[in-house]
Formats: C-alpha cells, sequence, structure tokens
C-alpha cells in the first residue's frame, strides 16, 4: 500500500507498474536469484527448434529412408515428394507444388504449438519479457492481453487441436510401418522403429495433455456423477495435463530426433542397427 513516503518511481517510468497510482518502489524487483535464467535457457531452446526445423523443412532432401519417414514431412501432399512404398503419400497438391512439401504439413502442428497455453508462456517470457519472470515487472507499458490482434488469433487453438490429433494418427501409422525392413517385409524392428515408437508416445501424450482436449473431454458437464466414463477420462487427462510443460519440450525434443535420425540413414552417415 502506497503511503506517500515510498521513493520515487525510476526516472524516466510513470507507466505501467511504475504509473502514480501504483505503489512507488524504487528496485524494479526484489528477487535476490537468478530468475532471468529459466527464460534465457527456454529462449535458447526454442531458437535452436526453429532453426532446426526451419532448416528441415526448406530442404526438401533426405527425409525417407525405408521404412522411415521423417514426421516432418508426413503425410507427404504434394507430387514431389519421395516415393514410399504404402507409406503416407496422398498427391493432393499436383506438379504445381515446386517447394518442400514439409511446408503443406508442419503449419498444423507448429499452429499447435504455437497456441499451446504453455508454449504462450513460454515465448512471451523469453522473447516478449511479459514479464520476464514471476514478481518481475516487464517493460512494456500497457497491457492488453489477448484481446486484440493479433495475440486474439490464439484461441484458434482449439481448432488446431483436431488437425493435431489427425497428425498424430498418421505419424502412429508411420510408427507402425517402421516394423518393416529396408525391403519392406514385416517382422523386423530396428532402432530407428524404438526412435518412431518413443517419438509417437510423447506425441500422443502432450497432444492429450492439451487444456483444449481437457475440456472437451469434461467440459460443460453439470453433474460427473452422471458421466462416470467421461468423469474417468477426465481425470487421466487432467494426471497428464499436470506435466503439460514436460510433455511439451520431451515432444518437441523426440519429433526433432527423429527427423534427424531419418537424415542421418538417408544420407548414408550410418546403417539402422537391426534387433531381429
Amino acid at each position: 500500500m502506497a503511503t506517500g513516503t515510498e521513493p520515487s518511481p525510476p526516472a524516466g517510468t510513470g507507466t505501467g507498474v511504475h504509473d502514480a497510482s501504483r505503489a512507488a518502489i524504487a528496485p524494479r524487483h526484489l528477487r535476490t536469484d537468478r530468475w532471468w535464467l529459466a527464460p534465457a535457457v527456454t529462449a535458447a531452446g526454442l531458437l535452436a527448434f526453429i532453426a532446426y526445423s526451419t532448416w528441415r523443412a526448406f530442404a526438401n532432401a533426405d527425409y525417407y529412408h525405408a521404412p522411415y519417414v521423417s514426421p516432418f514431412y508426413s503425410p507427404c501432399l504434394a507430387d514431389n515428394c519421395a516415393p514410399m512404398r504404402h507409406g503416407p503419400n496422398a498427391e493432393i497438391f499436383g506438379s504445381w507444388w515446386g517447394l518442400s512439401p514439409a511446408l503443406l504439413i508442419l503449419i498444423f502442428p507448429l499452429g499447435f504449438r504455437l497456441t499451446c497455453y504453455y508454449y504462450r508462456k513460454a515465448y512471451y517470457r523469453g522473447f516478449w519479457a511479459s514479464p520476464p519472470a514471476c514478481a518481475v515487472a516487464e517493460p512494456h507499458k500497457k497491457y492488453s492481453g489477448e484481446t486484440r490482434f493479433p495475440l486474439i488469433l490464439q484461441n484458434v487453438h482449439r481448432y488446431f487441436f483436431y488437425f493435431a490429433v489427425l497428425v498424430a494418427g498418421v505419424l502412429t501409422y508411420d510408427t507402425v510401418l517402421s516394423f518393416r525392413d529396408e525391403h519392406y517385409r514385416w517382422g523386423h524392428m530396428g532402432l530407428g522403429s524404438l526412435v518412431f515408437l518413443v517419438n509417437i508416445a510423447l506425441i500422443w501424450t502432450y497432444t492429450l495433455s492439451c487444456h483444449s482436449c481437457r475440456h472437451i473431454i469434461g467440459g460443460r458437464l453439470r453433474h460427473f456423477s452422471k458421466h462416470p466414463v467421461r468423469y474417468r477420462l477426465w481425470g487421466w487427462v487432467g494426471k497428464l495435463n499436470e506435466r503439460h510443460m514436460l510433455l511439451a519440450w520431451a515432444s518437441l525434443i523426440s519429433v526433432a530426433l527423429a527427423d534427424f535420425y531419418v537424415y542421418l540413414l538417408a544420407t548414408g552417415a550410418f546403417d539402422d542397427p537391426r534387433f531381429f
């Protein structure tokens, strides 16, 4: 509470948390720990993924090595896709599409993550310093939340969820196809099969831990007692939701590693080790 005896705000300020109607506290914050470390690491991690995924998306090469297809390029919807036997090929876009086919599909999983509640917190703090950390004033003069353009578009997250489920379904199909050898014979398992299994497990748990999924399952119910099945499912999704941040990062790393593994195989860096 301001008493009129507090020190004046720092020179050059007078808006936001330093407005005349707010408590006049001279220090910008009272934290003594390394509060800047978490947003800095977050920004570095997101920048690394952005750089890697941009390179791979525009590369338009080395994304298929039988029987594995990079998750960045699946499903492959263009005429210029690499031939994949029984793979996720759907030549919806004809020969007129000359760019990388990854650009046709990555917009959906990336759009889902970009509007995700956790990722919003991550890049709001890491890139925009809004706010940079708990109990640290943000440098912006005013705050309008997500009520104005372009941040109001964050509300499309619930619709990107449905596309994310479809993409996860296709990647599940890719994982099943990974249990073949390079000659497309079934009943085999390589290191790539294990990589794909871990990746799809993390993608599904991240997708199902989404707040939109939790609302779809248990939202708008007046009495849980009348919907015991949905209530149990809502509880399971709630348990996953508690680890949404961990699953967000784990799945982000795993999808990049799965793509990089296919890239190494396609470029001949090494042969896929076979377990059986």
